[in-house]
């Protein structure tokens, strides 16, 4: 089958000289063009190149001119389109002619009297002489058009220009008539000229162009190489011209070097290469070869037998479906089938795929009788050849890989995506055995995306081998933390002991300790903290549940006297029960020191100290000198000099208190009078314990970061015009959503809640920000749909309390923000959304320094700061068109948005 798009052969000496010349019909006006073409009179072939150095991948419109430039209707300039340049009249006219593929018809129709003071270029002449036999110009508006100081064909194409050109070269100038009294719905409609009215509507109704940003048309804007590339293009689909070296088909073979279409009753083989590009007709994205599929429809444009542009057209496979039931093999390669009413065959050839269940390759003969099949054949041929034969149902007996999709412990079934890509389910029994590495795991350990390898046996999974995991959970107790906190023993529940490297801050969590560490954590041989370990797909350990302690709890014990050579400790419980325990080289100590020794703890260990003992028998498994108290203040006595705190477990404690050290975030000079009822504080205690020597406020407050030193394990962050350096060495580090991150994770510009305790952070945590263009204000629901710099659409929900930021002042009514303000959203420490309206200014371009990419404007006034920042993903762009920032030209009209003094935002209106 030929393309619609493939049509006069472009091979004649007219027509190579017409191309020859017409080389210069998008570019500067002279004849470079011709470097990059080669003409062989001999051949009569025109060759161009379809790559261009300066069409980057993802730029708007590189779908278009790859295709226009493989069609031969536009060419390029030694390797480059230049594709923000902009396009003149005569230029248009050039390519409208070879979109409609009528250039083969120059210098043949009938004379044409010019109008006067009309001027073209001579490259341009017989082109334009054509568009006037061909109806393209209009005689009396070019007439009136031709008084301009500018030569008519040196005038800048706009797009109410454009508009009626594209109409008419589709031939679509009766909607045009049609709907050239209608007005349109943008808000420039009155600047549309009359006689351009109807084409800007049949455009627009066609799908060829629409308005720019503020629900605008801009008729006299000008328009871009790139831009006409992609009017023309979107135009092919409404033309029933074709191309020569265009074929449209069904891909029968493809591999990484060709293709093959079925076309019009014969098979055309392409060969390819990394030039070629892939696209498919309902998206302007690029697409790998790997989506061009078998038995899709696909139309190729080529180049002396090279696949230079593949356009997937159809996706589906384009074969006939016959299910049936396969009775038997006969000779001659032919396959008896049955159904309720009759009996068929069909004749198979050595090029018929057979698959099973799962799509796994299976001979002819593997085919089991009464299995339900089912048979796939084309239907482009007269022979309507067996593509494949793949079972539905029957039995299944295998070795397979693939990944895990699902787990359903509650109906022993798993779901599985096989090495093809086919998913496919299977029961388990009692008889199963997973593996990964040297251990044996149950159902309930596999996790969703592992590497499997598999053994199915009638139908039922036999075993598994987990060869890649993903991020999973066991359950063990702790036999011991390793002395340098990167290792863990633990004893699988019913298993041997085994060893796990930890991650380098792995999430702890333990019930009744605030942000509790790694050694808080208890191991013993036999009594060690229950806990569930979850491991990523490295096999660290990233986060560890303490479920159980099977050990006995002394809080709030005194000491009665210490023996440091026997290493009995005896105390009395709050009860005043005396309790005699052994102190060992396991035992968990913790006191006022980052490196805690028995040592250093024994001279504590005086009469009356108060310590925590946690215990199995008469063997201590953790020993705890109180030096602080962690909780909210419930009363100041400033009187008696006595703080009362409400601690953990609802534990109401009293301490005196004499000078203390008042340590508060933000304040120098603090004292008792700052300390708060309700203030959440660590009372550290005085080497005696019987007073507070400091109280520590603690604080949570949003930071932006400034910089990071991971080497020193340092940030400098800022808040309300404040900038300070806090270091992370005991913080515990998290992402928006909770996940354990590094140091090195942190990036400038983010959001931090930091939680301090005095003046030592704690807790760190990323705060999730949005930032783009408001779309739409619902008050009703009090939320607000925003569309991110990535063009992603998100609404959100405003929950609670709200402030708007907008040039100094707060607004607390989210009526005040309006479609098209540029927006960032965050959530403050108390949960109000903050929702800030990025600073919006108007001005000239002057430069851009790639650099340092520093973006400069014409100042307005000498004082004026005219250098900002560009960030690295910058949106730049003109309308829905996106532009490179070196596209910008000296005084170009540009509005900027600035979230922090940085642009993130250029609109070119």
């Amino acid at each position: 089958m030929q393309s619609k798009r493939s049509h006069h052969s472009i091979n004649s000496k007219k027509v190579v000289s017409a191309l020859l010349v017409s080389m210069v019909a998008l570019s500067s006006g002279t004849a470079a063009f011709a470097a990059e073409t080669t003409s062989t009179v001999t051949n009569q072939v025109v060759t161009t190149s379809s790559v261009f150095s300066d069409v980057k991948s993802g730029f708007f419109a590189e779908k278009h001119i790859y295709k226009l430039a493989a069609q031969g209707i536009l060419l390029g300039d030694k390797g480059l389109f230049r594709p923000n340049d902009g396009v003149t009249q005569q230029e248009a006219i050039t390519m409208a002619i070879r979109f409609m593929n009528i250039q083969d018809q120059m210098n043949s129709g009938p004379v044409v009297t010019w109008p006067t003071n009309f001027t073209v270029g001579n490259y341009f002449k017989p082109y334009v002489t054509l568009a006037f036999q061909k109806k393209l110009l209009d005689t009396k508006l070019v007439t009136d058009d031709a008084k301009s100081k500018t030569a008519w064909g040196e005038k800048k194409a706009n797009r109410e220009w454009i508009a009626e050109l594209l109409v008419r070269a589709i031939g679509k100038e009766a909607d045009a008539a049609s709907s050239a009294n209608k007005a349109t719905t943008f808000a420039d409609n009155s600047k549309i000229s009359a006689s351009k009215l109807g084409f800007v509507n049949a455009a627009i109704e066609m799908g060829l162009t629409k308005g720019v940003d503020g629900n605008r048309f801009d008729p006299l804007g000008s328009v871009t190489r790139g831009q006409l590339a992609t009017f023309f293009s979107r135009g092919e689909a409404l033309m029933d011209t074709q191309y020569a070296n265009a074929n449209e088909g069904i891909v029968t073979a493809v591999s990484d070097k060709s293709i093959s279409l079925f076309v019009n009753g014969s098979v055309r083989s392409y060969s390819l290469n990394n030039t070629t590009s892939y696209y498919t007709s309902d998206s302007e994205t690029k697409i790998p070869l790997t989506d061009v599929k078998l038995y899709a429809k696909v139309m190729v444009i080529e180049n002396s037998g090279k696949a230079v542009y593949v356009e997937v057209t159809d996706p589906k496979e384009q074969l006939e479906n016959i299910e049936t039931t396969f009775e038997r093999l006969f000779p001659g390669n032919s396959i008896g089938v049955s159904n309720n009413t009759a009996f068929a065959s069909y004749t198979y050839d050595n090029n018929t795929l057979f698959q099973d269940i799962n799509g796994n390759k299976i001979e002819p003969k593997d085919l089991t009788a009464g299995s339900q099949i089912v048979i796939k054949r084309e239907n482009f041929t007269a022979n309507k050849s067996l593509v494949m034969v793949q079972v539905k149902t029957g039995v299944v007996n295998k070795n397979g890989t693939g990944t895990l999709e699902t787990v359903e412990t509650n109906t022993k079934t798993v779901t599985i995506k096989n090495a093809l890509g086919t998913t496919e389910s299977y029961k388990w029994d009692d008889g199963l055995i997973i593996r990964y590495q040297n251990e044996i795991m149950n159902p309930a350990e596999l996790r969703n995306g592992s590497a499997i390898k598999y053994t199915i046996q009638n139908n039922i999974i036999q075993s598994i081998e987990v060869t890649q995991a993903v991020e999973r959970t066991l359950r063990g107790s702790i036999y011991e933390v390793g002395t340098n906190g990167t290792t863990l023993t633990y004893k699988r529940d019913g298993g041997s002991l085994e060893v796990k490297l930890l991650s380098d801050k792995p999430e702890i969590v333990i019930k009744g300790i605030d942000k509790p560490l790694l050694s808080d954590l208890i191991g013993d041989k036999s009594a060690g903290d229950q806990v569930e370990l979850t491991l990523d797909a490295n096999e660290l350990v990233t986060k560890i549940v303490v479920l159980n302690r099977q050990m006995e709890q002394k809080p709030s014990a005194t000491v009665v006297s210490y023996d440091a050579k026997t290493k009995l400790l005896t105390v009395l419980d709050a009860n005043k029960k005396p309790f005699v325990f052994t102190l060992d080289d396991k035992t968990k100590l913790i006191y006022n020191s980052s490196t805690p020794t028995l040592t250093g703890m024994e001279a504590l260990l005086t009469s009356n100290r108060r310590i925590n003992v946690s215990y199995i028998g008469n063997r201590a498994l953790s020993l705890e000198v109180v030096y602080k108290y962690d909780g909210t203040i419930t009363a100041i006595d400033t009187v008696a000099r006595k703080i009362t705190l409400q601690g953990s477990g609802d534990q109401s404690i009293t301490v005196p208190y004499l000078n203390p050290t008042i340590e508060m975030y933000g304040k120098g000079n603090a004292s008792i009078s700052d300390v708060k009822v309700g203030s959440s504080v660590a009372l550290v205690l005085s080497n005696n314990q019987d007073t507070v020597q400091s109280i520590l406020m603690k604080s949570v407050i949003q930071f932006e970061l400034v910089s990071v030193d991971t080497a020193a394990n340092r940030i400098i962050v800022k808040s309300e015009g404040s900038t300070n350096q806090l270091y992370l060495d005991k913080a515990v580090i998290i992402g928006d959503s909770g996940q354990s991150l590094k140091i090195s994770d942190l990036q400038m510009g983010q959001v931090l809640n930091i939680t301090l305790s005095g003046n030592t952070a704690t807790t760190v945590q990323n705060i999730k920000l949005l930032v783009g263009q408001v779309l739409t204000v619902d008050t009703a629901t009090s939320s607000v749909t925003v569309k991110d710099y990535n063009g992603s659409t998100e609404v959100f929900k405003i929950n609670g309390s709200l402030k708007i930021l907008r040039a100094g002042s707060v607004n607390t009514n989210l009526s005040s923000l309006v479609a098209t303000d540029r927006v960032e959203i965050r959530k403050d420490v108390d949960g109000t959304t903050i929702i800030k309206v990025l600073n919006l200014v108007t001005r000239d371009f002057w430069k851009y320094e790639s650099s340092t990419r520093e973006f400069f404007v014409k100042r307005q006034y000498t004082t004026e700061n005219n250098r900002y920042v560009l960030a690295p993903n910058a949106y730049i762009h003109q309308g829905d068109t996106t532009l490179l920032v070196q596209s910008l030209k000296e005084n170009d009209n540009i509005v900027l948005y600035l979230n922090n003094d940085v642009i993130v935002e250029v609109r070119k209106p």
